[in-house]
């Protein structure tokens, strides 16, 4: 197995998924903008496949060529996940397809390469090993609460919470607002 140092000097793999012994989930922002040679090897949600033929098809068609762990995420993993996310209170800005990557990265208990903020933060926080794709890894991990437009109030994110990148979390149960994400304060 050859090894070669990056500009950032991380010691980087030219094969193989495993660094430090450990394996590696990647996240679809691997798959788009890693060389081939990097990776081979790495573990992938099944889901993956036709978020990447949505976003690029041209290099959907050559991660065919790759030597890629393609994997069904199980069903208690992807409890664990939504339960993991919905902690941090990063459930709600969470895709299907985030869900599975991140699941796939507990159950494994693998290293996971990612630059989604989100999804770095409950990993982190749920004690994993992060590695970044082109941007830095995030420094802290921060936790997340619903917060009322209307009269401020705040509540946890329930595992069942709307899930979306834009929209409103839910409705306040105390006003009828829109409950929005928010940094817990404190």
């Amino acid at each position: 197995m050859a090894f070669h140092e990056d500009r950032g000097g991380r010691c980087l793999l030219d094969e193989g998924s495993a660094v430090n012994g450990m394996e590696r989930v990647l996240d679809t922002a691997a798959l788009l903008h890693w060389p081939v040679e990097r990776l081979g090897g790495g573990v992938c949600a099944l889901s993956q496949q036709e978020e990447l033929r949505n976003l690029n098809e041209s290099r959907s068609l050559l991660m065919e060529t790759v030597a890629l762990d393609w994997r069904i995420v199980p069903p208690e993993w992807r409890v664990l996940a939504t339960q993991r996310a919905s902690e941090t209170g990063d459930l709600p800005r969470l895709s299907d397809v985030d869900l599975d990557v991140l699941a796939l990265a507990l159950g494994l208990q693998a290293n996971l390469v990612t630059d989604d903020y989100r999804l770095q933060n409950t990993y982190k926080h749920a004690g994993g090993t992060v590695e970044p794709v082109a941007n830095k890894v995030s420094k802290a991990v921060w936790l997340w609460e619903l917060r009322c437009t209307g009269c401020r109030d705040v509540a946890v994110v329930p595992p069942d919470v709307k899930r979306s990148k834009d929209e409103p979390a839910g409705e306040c149960s105390r006003c009828g607002s829109p409950m929005v994400v928010k940094r817990r304060r404190g």
